[in-house]
């Protein structure tokens, strides 16, 4: 078990990365908070991404001095994907941030259990 570990240290970060923004996730009372606590479970997927689609020895699929077996290349789709998600997970942090801007406007605090219940004793 120990061996493995060491040898999989990059998929174990990113598994303690994503309980740690699960958990602050679950926990924060705060919307700031809890933003970041996604954000963080998103860069952990990114770097399990990107500890699986690296494989040691080989080099980014760019056609360079005729090389073209498939052996001396890594795969290119987590890659794509890492970049994908970053680009989604900058457009929903946006999204949530100026949706918080717009709550703490209204409500004059950021404390989600407040919220709620300012909204039951509106009637919504």
């Amino acid at each position: 078990m120990g061996a493995n570990l060491f040898t999989n240290y990059g998929e174990a970060v990113a598994m303690l990365l994503f309980v740690i923004g699960f958990g602050n996730l679950m926990l924060q009372r705060n919307l700031i908070k809890k933003i970041i606590g996604l954000n963080i479970m998103d860069t952990a997927v990114y770097l399990f991404l990107a500890e699986k689609g690296y494989i040691s020895g080989r080099v980014a699929p760019i056609i360079v001095d005729g090389v073209q077996d498939v052996g001396a290349y890594i795969n290119p789709v987590p890659s794509g994907l890492v970049l994908t998600g970053i680009v989604v997970s900058v457009s929903v942090s946006a999204l949530m941030l100026s949706l918080t801007i717009r709550l703490y406007q209204r409500y004059h605090t950021l404390d989600l259990d407040e919220i709620s219940l300012r909204l039951k004793r509106e009637g919504l």
